[in-house]
């Protein structure tokens, strides 16, 4: 106590009387926002600690997210719904429970978000397209349910890429795009941008993600937060609204490692209704953190992860390397990871053999509402049957076998997989190839009437369709202040191992603390779209 700074003594009043009195508009409006953001600037890990030590309570870091998203997210637009009285409810009811000395987990009490595709039970679950506008889904998404028994406040649906469809942006949806909070006319990357959003723009404590060609990893990076996309089946996906189900993913986003090692510890586990998952032992990740990085063996693949990169991408990559190479036995530069070039879509107006996982879902939907479809989905959906309904090429019996083909190579490659790390433990490269782009330039290409070019500007794809885990975490900033991130991946469940290398890197910089800079009275300039 006697070593107690400002910011913890703010902290500490908060928790015992300050907050009550500044959610009740006692106190003037500046001591009220210092007060919020001296709550939710905290990590998910020092909330937690908080909470459970009897300094804060559940309904203070609740009433902080809601105050703060009611100032911020008409900037960011990174929420479609907020849960506002079924947040402090279920903030109340756990405060009861705490109060009474019963804990349920670390994440008992802390505010999270789920992005709008993770169905909510008496909650809107949306996809972010007017085609679900009002789907209120009748029981809650497996991660859903275990974020609640674990005692996690869920505090809203984050915003998206309309039905996660070729997600690069978090810009193309009937919500309105989302904004990245470094800078406000730029993409926060998709397809899960509004749940990276509301992380580094202290509106949640932590979120969820899905990912099916990079859609964790992509805004992560983008936004300067930690993003982590397991190994395929280790995260139960049933009540998640499907992009493709044979690569689809669930993952945390956060502020730190230590965050998204808690969040994965209540994540995980089998769930026999849901095709994807796999049995594993359990383990603890946050304990994972613990072990020792030294004797790891790093591989770089430079070819095809480096091509056509960013400069100033590539100098960040390589400072990162550096910082690396002091914290492990030795790095083998120029390693080679199998191509997965099979899977991969060829522009917007290309095909992939698992369309037909596509078309599993949207068929009867698009049939009915295709009008109520965005601009950009609606043209990836009218190819996609066009392509599936063309005979003229390729008969249907072929399409099938394709089909078959596509998924028995999924199934050898990822049975392989974790033959490729003989040599080295982990795999480290740029999560992304180019800078954000801003908004109304995205908007531009995914709308504009005519193909877009190949899908390189991220390094990601190819780690879903290894279904191995894939981390995100800070490693810089572009000269005008744009975030860069890192991607880490090993081998089939290696989340620990992986996780335990992001932990050592990010302790050994700062890159993590950093945070935009918001202001209510900032000016959110004007989006230019296709009509």
């Amino acid at each position: 106590m006697a070593n107690m700074n400002r910011r913890e003594f703010v902290l500490m009043t908060a928790g015992a009387y300050g907050f009550h009195a500044a959610a009740n508009g006692i106190l003037p409006s500046a001591a009220r926002e210092y007060l919020t953001e001296g709550l939710t600037g905290m990590t998910l890990s020092d909330a937690s600690r908080r909470l459970q030590s009897g300094e804060v309570t559940s309904t203070h870091l609740t009433q902080a997210c809601l105050n703060r998203i009611k100032v911020y997210n008409p900037k960011i637009n990174a929420y479609i719904t907020v849960m506002h009285d079924e947040a402090l409810a279920q903030a109340a009811a756990l405060d009861s429970e705490a109060k009474a000395g019963k804990f349920r987990s670390p994440l008992h009490g802390i505010p999270v978000a789920l992005k709008d595709i993770i169905d909510t039970a008496g909650t809107r679950t949306t996809a972010s397209s007017a085609v679900f506008d009002d789907r209120v889904p009748g029981e809650d998404a497996e991660v859903t349910r275990r974020l609640k028994q674990a005692g996690a406040v869920i505090i809203g649906k984050t915003n998206l890429q309309e039905f996660a469809m070729m997600g690069l942006s978090s810009a193309s949806n009937y919500f309105g795009p989302v904004r990245n909070p470094w800078a406000l006319d730029r993409i926060p990357g998709g397809s899960s941008g509004g749940s990276a959003a509301a992380v580094v723009s202290d509106l949640a404590f932590g979120a969820l993600g899905t990912d099916t060609g990079g859609s964790v990893n992509i805004p992560a990076a983008y936004c300067n937060v930690v993003g982590l996309k397991p190994t395929y089946g280790l995260v139960s996906i049933r009540g998640i609204i499907p992009r493709i189900y044979s690569l689809d993913h669930c993952g945390p986003l956060t502020k730190t490692v230590e965050d998204a090692a808690m969040l994965l510890n209540v994540m995980v586990g089998y769930d026999k209704q849901d095709v994807a998952s796999v049995e594993h032992p359990k383990e603890d990740y946050v304990a994972a953190l613990k072990q020792p990085v030294s004797g790891l063996r790093l591989g770089i693949p430079r070819a095809p992860f480096f091509d056509h990169l960013d400069d100033e991408i590539s100098k960040v990559t390589e400072d990162a390397l550096g910082v690396l190479a002091t914290l492990v036995k030795n790095i083998k530069d120029d390693v080679h990871m199998p191509s997965s070039n099979f899977f991969a879509r060829s522009g917007l107006d290309g095909r992939s053999p698992l369309d037909g996982e596509v078309e599993a879902f949207h068929l009867q939907l698009f049939q009915r509402e295709a009008g109520r479809y965005s601009l950009n989905v609606r043209r990836q959906l009218d190819t996609i049957q066009k392509a599936m309904n063309d005979t003229t090429t390729e008969g249907c019996a072929q399409k099938v076998v394709d089909y078959v083909l596509a998924n028995w190579e999924l199934i050898r490659l990822r049975k392989t997989i974790d033959d490729v790390f003989t040599d080295f433990d982990l795999v480290v490269l740029p999560t992304m190839r180019v800078l954000q782009r801003t908004i109304n330039d995205q908007l531009e290409r995914e709308e504009a009437p005519k193909p877009s070019e190949p899908m390189e500007v991220s390094n990601t794809g190819a780690f879903n369709t290894f279904g191995i885990p894939a981390a995100t975490i800070p490693c810089g900033f572009s000269a005008n202040g744009l975030p860069i991130g890192l991607l880490i991946a090993g081998p089939r469940f290696s989340e620990g191992r992986v996780l335990a290398l992001a932990d050592a890197y990010e302790k050994a910089t700062k890159w993590h603390t950093m945070k935009p800079k918001l202001t209510p009275q900032m000016q959110v300039p004007p989006v230019t779209r296709l009509s």
